[in-house]
Order: C-alpha cells, then sequence, then structure tokens
C-alpha cells in the first residue's frame, strides 16, 4: 500500500514539471512573436531616360607634325656647326657651312667660259654678215657661208651651255650652307667641325621636328568602330555637329592637355595582326608641352544617346560571378534584377537591359536586404543625375 502511494506521488510531481516545462515553452513563443523586428526601410528612386554624349578614351603617342632630316646636298668637309642641339630653329636658318672654296673656284672657272664664249659671239656674227653679203654677189661659195652660220650657232649654243654652268656652280655654292627646310626643333648632330661629308649621305647630319601642332596617334579596333557605325545607323547615336570631331587629351599623369584638338582622319587600312586601325589628330602645342612619343589617352567623341537610361552605381552590386544586379521593390518585397551595362560615365552606369523607367531600385538600405524578403519603402522619385555625375561616358 505505502509503495503505490509514492508511485502514485512520483508520477504526479513528473507530470507537474512537464506541465510547467510546456508552459514556460509557450510563454518565450509569446514572447518572441511579441518581439519580431519590422521589415526594413529601404530608400528608391526611379531612372529616366536622358541624353549622354560617348566618348571613348584610347591609348596614343605624340609624332612630330613634319619631320626634315638634314643630308648635305654637295661633297666637302665641315667648317662649323651653326646651331644649338636641342634649339628652335627657322626656315631657312643656316645650320651648317662647308668649305666652299672648291665651289667657288668652280663657279669663276664657269663664268670665265661664258665670259670667253660672250666674248666670241660678236666676231662669229659679224663674220656670218659679211659671208652672206659675198654670197649675193657671188664672192663666196655657199659651202663657206654655211660654214660661218654653223660656227655662230655652236658659239650661241656655247653661251646657254657656260651659263648653265654657271647655274650649277652656283647652285653647289649655296649648298655648301646647308639650311632647315622647316620651322621647329631640332635634336643633337651627328657630325663635328672638322667631318668630311658627301651628298645625300645615309645618315642625316641632323634632324628638325615641327612640334606645332603636334600628332597625336590611337589605334582603333575594328570591333569597336563597326559597332559605333551600326549604332549611329539604326539611331542609337546621333552626331552633335562639328564637335564630333573635337578631341580632348589626358597626359601620362592624369592631368588634361590644355588645348583642344580634331579628328584629322581614320586610317584606310587595318592592321591585321592586331585588328585595329589608326586615328590620327591634330593638337596645337605653343608652349611645347607634348614631344614626339610621348604616351597620352584621346578622349574621342562617338555621338549622343539621346535615350540612355542613367543608374548610380551604388545601387548596383555584382553575384559570385560578376554579373551585375540591382534590388527593386514592388508589392512590398525586394528582388534581385540582373541588368546589362554598357559602361561608366562619372559615378553612374549607362544601362543596357534589365530595368525601366517604372522599376523603383534600392539606392540606400542594401546592408539591410541581403537576400530578397519582405521591406518598407521610402520613395524619393526620379533620380537627378547631375547630382552624381558628368554627362560624357568614356568606353
Amino acid at each position: 500500500m505505502k509503495n503505490k502511494i509514492q508511485k502514485v506521488r512520483a508520477i504526479g510531481g513528473i507530470t507537474t514539471a512537464l506541465l510547467c516545462a510546456l508552459a514556460l515553452t509557450a510563454c518565450k513563443k509569446e514572447q518572441q512573436q511579441q518581439a519580431a523586428p519590422p521589415p526594413p526601410v529601404v530608400t528608391t528612386v526611379s531612372i529616366q531616360k536622358s541624353p549622354v554624349l560617348l566618348t571613348s578614351e584610347l591609348p596614343g603617342r605624340t609624332a612630330a607634325y613634319r619631320i626634315a632630316e638634314i643630308r648635305p646636298q654637295v661633297n666637302g668637309v665641315i667648317l662649323k656647326r651653326l646651331f644649338e642641339e636641342g634649339s628652335d630653329v627657322k626656315a631657312g636658318d643656316s645650320l651648317y657651312q662647308i668649305d666652299p672654296a672648291p665651289f667657288q673656284a668652280a663657279l669663276n672657272n664657269a663664268k670665265a667660259a661664258l665670259t670667253r664664249a660672250e666674248a666670241n659671239l660678236p666676231a662669229i656674227q659679224l663674220r656670218v654678215d659679211r659671208y652672206q653679203k659675198a654670197l649675193e654677189n657671188k664672192a663666196v661659195s655657199q659651202q663657206d657661208y654655211d660654214d660661218a652660220a654653223s660656227n655662230l650657232k655652236q658659239a650661241e649654243a656655247d653661251i646657254q651651255y657656260y651659263k648653265a654652268m654657271v647655274d650649277t656652280a652656283e647652285i653647289n655654292m649655296n649648298y655648301s650652307k646647308v639650311l632647315s627646310p622647316l620651322t621647329g626643333r631640332i635634336g643633337t648632330s651627328s657630325v663635328t667641325d672638322g667631318a668630311t661629308v658627301t651628298a645625300y649621305q645615309q645618315i642625316p647630319l641632323a634632324t628638325v621636328q615641327q612640334l606645332d601642332p603636334i600628332y597625336v596617334d590611337v589605334p582603333q579596333s575594328t570591333t569597336d568602330l563597326l559597332g559605333l557605325k551600326k549604332r549611329l545607323q539604326n539611331g542609337q547615336l546621333t552626331y552633335d555637329g562639328a564637335t564630333v570631331t573635337e578631341v580632348e587629351l589626358m597626359l601620362d599623369d592624369n592631368s588634361t592637355y590644355s588645348h583642344k584638338g580634331t579628328l584629322q582622319f581614320r586610317d584606310v587600312t587595318v592592321d591585321p595582326t592586331t585588328s585595329t586601325m589608326t586615328l590620327r589628330m591634330v593638337f596645337p602645342n605653343p608652349d611645347g608641352e607634348l614631344l614626339p612619343g610621348m604616351y597620352v589617352r584621346a578622349i574621342v567623341r562617338e555621338g549622343i544617346n539621346k535615350e540612355a537610361l542613367m543608374l548610380p552605381q551604388e545601387t548596383v552590386t555584382r553575384d559570385r560571378k560578376g554579373n551585375p544586379y540591382v534590388m527593386v521593390f514592388r508589392d512590398g518585397k525586394t528582388y534581385r534584377q540582373m541588368i546589362e551595362v554598357d559602361r561608366a560615365i562619372g559615378n553612374m552606369w549607362m544601362v543596357k537591359s534589365g530595368i525601366t523607367e517604372e522599376d523603383h531600385i534600392v539606392l540606400e538600405g542594401l546592408q539591410k536586404i541581403s537576400h530578397e524578403g519582405a521591406a518598407s519603402e521610402d520613395y524619393k522619385g526620379v533620380f537627378s543625375r547631375d547630382s552624381a555625375g558628368t554627362e560624357e561616358a568614356a568606353q
């Protein structure tokens, strides 16, 4: 009897403990339900189409506008170099003096021969005149007259010949002073005083380069060029008049060159090894800041996209594969929306596809919604691109 009473008491204690545990669990669940946080608040914006000037940033090198390799046109010995290496010279400035003595002697000889020929001409002319009168009176034979007339023509030809000899000697005399053919900057001299040079030798004496204006040559891939032409043809891009040929320049230190240039031409052939063609621009260079061979980046204008969708860069996230997406708010929830971007424009992305003007895009609060789910919206209206970046786009 006593054992039965103890068993009943034990069962009763266990039951009481279970009931208490169940009651405590129910209370905790109720408290947890009462403490559930509200959905996160996200700030959203919408975007609208607007015109954007598109540009391409292309690396290139500067090149002299004109180059003249200075070579002697006569044989001789350099008496003196007449310029400072690295200085600016003008067209017609004397650069070298070749020993003029042999050319002066040749000129004097040619002039003397011309004088002698001119002195003989009057006597020969008188003889022909006398023979002509004598022939009319049959005092001389026709052969004698013909010989005299032939001597006259030969004397006249000798005068022309010696005149040409004088001209040649004067030209060679002038060539003994080597002149600059253009205005520009001259480099180092390959010869010194006393050096022997030959006419039109292979190694130039020096090189003069015109640096104002100056060329900038940049390669452009045929893929980019064909894509640009296609966008222009289908109306996605339009030219903005004369400014389409205007080019800006970025220097190697990331500073902007103070003068704007113009696109001069596109090469007519494609490099088969790189599938690129050369664009040539011309820039003013009055201060000589640009030198041939410098690395630069040309900002070339492509055209205007009149219906570009511009998206703030802070709204764009990338998945593990690097694909871009944005979070959009719809019907009380946030959703992941995959997009395709074209290029960066300041701190904006130009979007090719994936979103529309009707979408509400999460601008702030992305850290609160790492995944899709319920949220509360604070809509700020249409995002202002002017407050976020420039109107120009660089590819």
